[in-house]
Protein backbone atom coordinates (compact mmCIF):
# COMPACT_ATOMS: atom_id res chain seq x y z
CA UNK A 1 0.00 0.00 0.00
CA UNK A 2 3.00 2.29 0.45
CA UNK A 3 3.66 2.38 -3.29
CA UNK A 4 0.00 3.25 -3.95
CA UNK A 5 0.50 6.30 -1.75
CA UNK A 6 3.85 7.14 -3.38
CA UNK A 7 5.86 6.48 -0.23
CA UNK A 8 9.33 4.87 -0.05
CA UNK A 9 9.39 1.08 -0.32
CA UNK A 10 12.20 -1.46 0.33
CA UNK A 11 11.46 -3.07 -3.03
CA UNK A 12 8.94 -2.64 -5.84
CA UNK A 13 5.73 -4.47 -4.90
CA UNK A 14 4.30 -6.94 -7.39
CA UNK A 15 1.01 -8.68 -8.07
CA UNK A 16 -0.50 -10.01 -11.29
CA UNK A 17 -3.88 -9.28 -12.82
CA UNK A 18 -5.80 -12.56 -13.12
CA UNK A 19 -3.25 -14.22 -10.83
CA UNK A 20 -6.19 -15.95 -9.12
CA UNK A 21 -7.17 -18.71 -11.54
CA UNK A 22 -6.91 -19.73 -15.18
CA UNK A 23 -3.23 -20.62 -15.36
CA UNK A 24 -3.05 -22.68 -12.15
CA UNK A 25 -3.68 -26.44 -12.29
CA UNK A 26 -5.10 -26.42 -8.76
CA UNK A 27 -7.60 -23.77 -9.86
CA UNK A 28 -8.69 -25.85 -12.85
CA UNK A 29 -9.18 -28.90 -10.62
CA UNK A 30 -11.25 -26.92 -8.13
CA UNK A 31 -13.39 -25.27 -10.82
CA UNK A 32 -14.09 -28.50 -12.70
CA UNK A 33 -17.84 -28.77 -13.27
CA UNK A 34 -18.57 -25.46 -11.51
CA UNK A 35 -19.82 -22.60 -13.74
CA UNK A 36 -17.87 -19.35 -13.47
CA UNK A 37 -20.61 -17.25 -11.90
CA UNK A 38 -21.47 -19.98 -9.42
CA UNK A 39 -17.84 -20.18 -8.31
CA UNK A 40 -18.03 -16.44 -7.55
CA UNK A 41 -20.88 -17.03 -5.08
CA UNK A 42 -19.25 -19.78 -2.99
CA UNK A 43 -17.26 -18.16 -0.17
CA UNK A 44 -15.05 -21.18 0.48
CA UNK A 45 -14.18 -21.43 -3.20
CA UNK A 46 -13.52 -17.69 -3.48
CA UNK A 47 -11.13 -17.87 -0.53
CA UNK A 48 -9.29 -20.90 -1.85
CA UNK A 49 -8.89 -19.53 -5.40
CA UNK A 50 -7.77 -16.13 -4.13
CA UNK A 51 -5.19 -17.78 -1.88
CA UNK A 52 -3.75 -20.21 -4.46
CA UNK A 53 -1.41 -17.73 -6.19
CA UNK A 54 -0.43 -16.16 -2.85
CA UNK A 55 0.88 -19.56 -1.78
CA UNK A 56 2.75 -20.05 -5.07
CA UNK A 57 4.19 -16.61 -5.71
CA UNK A 58 5.91 -14.01 -3.55
CA UNK A 59 3.25 -11.45 -4.48
CA UNK A 60 2.65 -8.41 -2.30
CA UNK A 61 -1.14 -8.45 -2.65
CA UNK A 62 -4.02 -10.82 -3.29
CA UNK A 63 -6.73 -9.93 -5.79
CA UNK A 64 -10.27 -10.92 -4.82
CA UNK A 65 -11.56 -13.72 -7.05
CA UNK A 66 -14.77 -12.62 -8.74
CA UNK A 67 -16.02 -11.30 -12.07
CA UNK A 68 -17.21 -7.87 -13.19
CA UNK A 69 -20.59 -9.44 -14.04
CA UNK A 70 -21.28 -10.53 -10.46
CA UNK A 71 -23.11 -7.37 -9.31
CA UNK A 72 -25.25 -7.33 -12.46
CA UNK A 73 -26.24 -10.95 -11.86
CA UNK A 74 -26.90 -10.14 -8.21
CA UNK A 75 -29.51 -7.49 -9.04
CA UNK A 76 -31.34 -9.88 -11.35
CA UNK A 77 -29.92 -9.30 -14.83
CA UNK A 78 -30.33 -12.43 -16.96
CA UNK A 79 -26.76 -13.26 -17.98
CA UNK A 80 -24.27 -16.10 -18.12
CA UNK A 81 -20.55 -16.46 -18.75
CA UNK A 82 -20.09 -18.96 -21.56
CA UNK A 83 -16.70 -20.71 -21.84
CA UNK A 84 -14.77 -19.48 -24.84
CA UNK A 85 -17.20 -16.59 -25.40
CA UNK A 86 -17.49 -14.51 -22.23
CA UNK A 87 -20.53 -12.77 -20.75
CA UNK A 88 -23.75 -13.27 -22.69
CA UNK A 89 -26.64 -11.07 -21.60
CA UNK A 90 -30.31 -11.73 -22.39
CA UNK A 91 -31.54 -8.55 -20.69
CA UNK A 92 -29.92 -5.99 -22.96
CA UNK A 93 -30.31 -2.27 -22.20
CA UNK A 94 -31.21 -0.27 -25.29
CA UNK A 95 -34.24 1.85 -24.32
CA UNK A 96 -35.17 4.10 -21.38
CA UNK A 97 -37.57 1.41 -20.15
CA UNK A 98 -34.70 -1.08 -19.95
CA UNK A 99 -33.06 1.05 -17.27
CA UNK A 100 -35.68 -0.06 -14.76
CA UNK A 101 -33.83 -3.37 -14.35
CA UNK A 102 -30.75 -1.58 -13.04
CA UNK A 103 -31.41 -0.95 -9.35
CA UNK A 104 -28.94 -0.19 -6.57
CA UNK A 105 -27.01 -3.11 -5.10
CA UNK A 106 -27.80 -3.94 -1.49
CA UNK A 107 -25.21 -5.80 0.63
CA UNK A 108 -27.88 -8.45 1.13
CA UNK A 109 -27.72 -9.18 -2.62
CA UNK A 110 -24.14 -10.41 -2.26
CA UNK A 111 -23.74 -11.92 1.23
CA UNK A 112 -21.05 -14.24 -0.10
CA UNK A 113 -18.79 -11.27 -0.89
CA UNK A 114 -18.55 -10.02 2.70
CA UNK A 115 -18.16 -13.58 4.00
CA UNK A 116 -15.35 -14.33 1.54
CA UNK A 117 -13.53 -11.03 2.10
CA UNK A 118 -13.66 -11.44 5.88
CA UNK A 119 -12.32 -14.99 5.57
CA UNK A 120 -9.54 -13.83 3.28
CA UNK A 121 -8.48 -10.97 5.51
CA UNK A 122 -8.13 -13.42 8.38
CA UNK A 123 -6.09 -15.84 6.28
CA UNK A 124 -3.91 -13.27 4.49
CA UNK A 125 -2.58 -11.61 7.64
CA UNK A 126 -0.36 -8.70 6.61
CA UNK A 127 -0.83 -9.32 2.86
CA UNK A 128 -3.35 -6.78 1.53
CA UNK A 129 -6.44 -7.82 -0.38
CA UNK A 130 -7.41 -5.84 -3.48
CA UNK A 131 -11.11 -5.70 -4.20
CA UNK A 132 -12.40 -4.86 -7.65
CA UNK A 133 -15.32 -3.98 -9.85
CA UNK A 134 -15.98 -3.28 -13.51
CA UNK A 135 -15.90 0.25 -14.88
CA UNK A 136 -19.07 1.93 -16.17
CA UNK A 137 -18.12 1.94 -19.87
CA UNK A 138 -17.23 -1.76 -19.95
CA UNK A 139 -20.38 -2.80 -18.10
CA UNK A 140 -22.44 -0.61 -20.43
CA UNK A 141 -20.91 -2.20 -23.51
CA UNK A 142 -21.77 -5.71 -22.35
CA UNK A 143 -25.32 -4.65 -21.49
CA UNK A 144 -25.93 -2.84 -24.78
CA UNK A 145 -24.22 -5.32 -27.10
CA UNK A 146 -25.49 -8.41 -25.27
CA UNK A 147 -21.97 -9.82 -25.05
CA UNK A 148 -18.37 -9.16 -26.08
CA UNK A 149 -17.94 -6.78 -29.00
CA UNK A 150 -15.00 -6.00 -31.25
CA UNK A 151 -16.20 -2.59 -32.38
CA UNK A 152 -18.76 -1.60 -29.69
CA UNK A 153 -20.98 -0.24 -32.45
CA UNK A 154 -24.29 -0.31 -30.57
CA UNK A 155 -22.56 1.10 -27.52
CA UNK A 156 -21.05 4.01 -29.40
CA UNK A 157 -24.28 4.60 -31.30
CA UNK A 158 -26.03 5.19 -27.98
CA UNK A 159 -23.17 7.33 -26.67
CA UNK A 160 -23.16 9.48 -29.80
CA UNK A 161 -26.85 9.53 -30.67
CA UNK A 162 -28.74 9.18 -27.36
CA UNK A 163 -26.62 11.10 -24.85
CA UNK A 164 -29.38 11.38 -22.24
CA UNK A 165 -30.02 7.63 -22.23
CA UNK A 166 -26.27 7.00 -22.22
CA UNK A 167 -25.72 9.28 -19.23
CA UNK A 168 -28.59 7.69 -17.33
CA UNK A 169 -27.21 4.21 -18.02
CA UNK A 170 -23.67 5.05 -16.94
CA UNK A 171 -25.04 6.79 -13.87
CA UNK A 172 -26.78 3.62 -12.77
CA UNK A 173 -23.72 1.52 -13.51
CA UNK A 174 -21.53 3.91 -11.53
CA UNK A 175 -23.93 3.38 -8.61
CA UNK A 176 -23.56 -0.37 -9.01
CA UNK A 177 -19.76 -0.15 -9.09
CA UNK A 178 -19.72 2.08 -6.00
CA UNK A 179 -22.05 -0.25 -4.09
CA UNK A 180 -20.04 -3.37 -4.98
CA UNK A 181 -16.75 -1.76 -3.97
CA UNK A 182 -18.22 -0.51 -0.69
CA UNK A 183 -19.26 -4.04 0.28
CA UNK A 184 -15.70 -5.26 -0.26
CA UNK A 185 -14.12 -2.35 1.60
CA UNK A 186 -16.52 -2.67 4.55
CA UNK A 187 -15.56 -6.33 4.87
CA UNK A 188 -11.83 -5.51 4.94
CA UNK A 189 -10.39 -5.01 1.45
CA UNK A 190 -7.21 -2.90 1.69
CA UNK A 191 -7.42 -1.38 -1.81
CA UNK A 192 -9.69 -1.53 -4.86
CA UNK A 193 -9.19 -1.60 -8.60
CA UNK A 194 -11.72 -0.51 -11.22
CA UNK A 195 -11.30 -2.53 -14.42
CA UNK A 196 -12.71 -0.49 -17.29
CA UNK A 197 -11.36 -3.08 -19.68
CA UNK A 198 -12.79 -1.82 -22.97
CA UNK A 199 -12.68 1.94 -22.41
CA UNK A 200 -9.66 2.15 -24.72
CA UNK A 201 -12.16 1.94 -27.58
CA UNK A 202 -13.20 5.53 -26.83
CA UNK A 203 -11.52 8.65 -28.23
CA UNK A 204 -10.19 11.18 -25.68
CA UNK A 205 -12.89 13.80 -26.37
CA UNK A 206 -15.65 11.22 -25.99
CA UNK A 207 -14.05 9.86 -22.83
CA UNK A 208 -13.92 13.35 -21.31
CA UNK A 209 -17.53 14.16 -22.18
CA UNK A 210 -19.28 10.80 -21.86
CA UNK A 211 -17.29 8.57 -19.49
CA UNK A 212 -15.08 10.65 -17.22
CA UNK A 213 -17.90 12.25 -15.15
CA UNK A 214 -19.19 8.83 -14.12
CA UNK A 215 -15.79 7.30 -13.38
CA UNK A 216 -14.82 10.40 -11.43
CA UNK A 217 -17.92 9.95 -9.25
CA UNK A 218 -16.98 6.35 -8.52
CA UNK A 219 -13.57 7.34 -7.21
CA UNK A 220 -14.92 10.40 -5.38
CA UNK A 221 -17.44 8.32 -3.43
CA UNK A 222 -14.81 5.74 -2.50
CA UNK A 223 -12.24 8.34 -1.41
CA UNK A 224 -13.65 8.94 2.11
CA UNK A 225 -13.25 5.23 2.88
CA UNK A 226 -9.49 5.73 2.92
CA UNK A 227 -8.26 2.85 0.75
CA UNK A 228 -6.01 3.27 -2.31
CA UNK A 229 -7.89 3.29 -5.62
CA UNK A 230 -6.45 1.83 -8.84
CA UNK A 231 -7.82 2.53 -12.33
CA UNK A 232 -7.02 0.22 -15.27
CA UNK A 233 -8.10 -0.16 -18.88
CA UNK A 234 -6.74 -1.87 -21.99
CA UNK A 235 -5.49 0.12 -24.99
CA UNK A 236 -5.76 3.34 -22.99
CA UNK A 237 -2.45 4.99 -23.95
CA UNK A 238 -4.24 8.04 -25.35
CA UNK A 239 -6.45 8.23 -22.25
CA UNK A 240 -3.86 7.96 -19.49
CA UNK A 241 -3.97 11.65 -18.64
CA UNK A 242 -7.75 11.63 -18.48
CA UNK A 243 -7.76 8.43 -16.43
CA UNK A 244 -5.49 10.22 -13.97
CA UNK A 245 -8.02 13.05 -13.81
CA UNK A 246 -10.72 10.55 -12.85
CA UNK A 247 -9.35 10.54 -9.34
CA UNK A 248 -7.66 7.21 -8.65
CA UNK A 249 -4.42 7.07 -6.64
CA UNK A 250 -2.84 4.65 -9.11
CA UNK A 251 -3.17 4.54 -12.90
CA UNK A 252 -2.69 1.13 -14.50
CA UNK A 253 -0.73 1.13 -17.75
CA UNK A 254 -1.02 -1.64 -20.33
CA UNK A 255 2.03 -2.91 -22.22
CA UNK A 256 1.66 -0.56 -25.19
CA UNK A 257 3.09 2.53 -23.47
CA UNK A 258 6.50 2.52 -21.73
CA UNK A 259 6.18 3.56 -18.09
CA UNK A 260 8.52 6.52 -18.41
CA UNK A 261 6.33 7.80 -21.25
CA UNK A 262 3.23 7.19 -19.13
CA UNK A 263 4.77 9.38 -16.43
CA UNK A 264 4.68 12.32 -18.83
CA UNK A 265 1.03 11.64 -19.73
CA UNK A 266 -0.37 11.28 -16.20
CA UNK A 267 -0.67 14.29 -13.91
CA UNK A 268 1.70 14.51 -10.92
CA UNK A 269 0.55 12.95 -7.68
CA UNK A 270 -0.23 9.51 -9.11
CA UNK A 271 1.52 6.16 -8.82
CA UNK A 272 1.67 3.87 -11.85
CA UNK A 273 1.00 0.15 -12.13
CA UNK A 274 2.31 -2.18 -14.83
CA UNK A 275 3.31 -3.13 -17.38
CA UNK A 276 5.11 -6.24 -18.70
CA UNK A 277 3.47 -7.70 -21.81
CA UNK A 278 1.82 -10.99 -20.64
CA UNK A 279 3.05 -12.66 -23.86
CA UNK A 280 6.69 -12.01 -22.88
CA UNK A 281 6.29 -14.78 -20.29
CA UNK A 282 6.32 -17.32 -23.13
CA UNK A 283 9.80 -16.24 -24.28
CA UNK A 284 13.08 -17.65 -22.92
CA UNK A 285 13.87 -16.59 -19.36
CA UNK A 286 16.70 -14.30 -20.47
CA UNK A 287 14.15 -12.30 -22.45
CA UNK A 288 11.66 -12.23 -19.57
CA UNK A 289 14.36 -11.03 -17.19
CA UNK A 290 15.58 -8.33 -19.56
CA UNK A 291 12.10 -7.00 -20.21
CA UNK A 292 11.20 -7.07 -16.50
CA UNK A 293 14.35 -5.16 -15.57
CA UNK A 294 13.48 -2.60 -18.24
CA UNK A 295 9.98 -2.15 -16.76
CA UNK A 296 11.52 -1.68 -13.30
CA UNK A 297 14.01 0.89 -14.59
CA UNK A 298 11.30 2.88 -16.33
CA UNK A 299 9.04 2.54 -13.29
CA UNK A 300 11.63 4.29 -11.16
CA UNK A 301 10.76 7.51 -13.02
CA UNK A 302 7.26 7.40 -11.47
CA UNK A 303 6.37 8.79 -8.05
CA UNK A 304 5.33 5.27 -7.07
CA UNK A 305 5.43 2.00 -9.01
CA UNK A 306 3.63 -1.32 -8.59
CA UNK A 307 4.96 -4.02 -10.91
CA UNK A 308 2.26 -5.90 -12.80
CA UNK A 309 1.54 -7.25 -16.24
CA UNK A 310 0.09 -5.01 -18.92
CA UNK A 311 -3.11 -7.07 -18.75
CA UNK A 312 -4.13 -10.39 -17.20
CA UNK A 313 -2.15 -13.62 -16.92
CA UNK A 314 -2.78 -15.67 -20.07
CA UNK A 315 -4.35 -19.11 -19.43
CA UNK A 316 -1.40 -21.19 -20.70
CA UNK A 317 1.24 -19.24 -18.76
CA UNK A 318 3.72 -21.42 -16.86
CA UNK A 319 3.16 -20.74 -13.13
CA UNK A 320 6.86 -21.36 -12.47
CA UNK A 321 7.75 -18.40 -14.69
CA UNK A 322 5.43 -16.14 -12.69
CA UNK A 323 7.01 -17.34 -9.46
CA UNK A 324 10.47 -16.64 -10.83
CA UNK A 325 9.33 -13.22 -12.07
CA UNK A 326 7.97 -12.17 -8.66
CA UNK A 327 11.28 -13.11 -7.05
CA UNK A 328 13.21 -11.20 -9.70
CA UNK A 329 11.15 -8.05 -9.19
CA UNK A 330 11.87 -8.08 -5.46
CA UNK A 331 15.57 -8.84 -5.80
CA UNK A 332 16.32 -6.45 -8.66
CA UNK A 333 14.36 -3.54 -7.19
CA UNK A 334 15.84 -4.01 -3.71
CA UNK A 335 19.32 -3.99 -5.22
CA UNK A 336 18.55 -0.82 -7.16
CA UNK A 337 17.19 0.81 -3.98
CA UNK A 338 20.37 -0.05 -2.08
CA UNK A 339 22.51 1.42 -4.82
CA UNK A 340 20.44 4.59 -4.75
Amino acid sequence: MLACRRRPVPHTPVWFMRQAGRSLPEYLRLREGVPMLESCTRPEMIVEITMQPVRRYAVDAAIYYSDIMVPLKAIGIDLDIKPGVGPVIADTVRTPADLDALRRLDPGDVPYVAEAVEGLVGELGDTPLIGFAGGPFTLASYLIEGGPSKNHERTKAMMYGEPELWSALLGRLADLTIDFLKVQIAAGASAVQVFDSWVGAVAPQDYRESVLPHTRRVFAEIEPLGVPRIHFGVGTGELLGLMGEAGADVVGVDWRVPLDEAVSRVEPGKALQGNLDPAVLFAPWETVEGRARDVLARGRTAEGHIFNLGHGVLPSTDPDVLARLADLVHEASAEAARQG
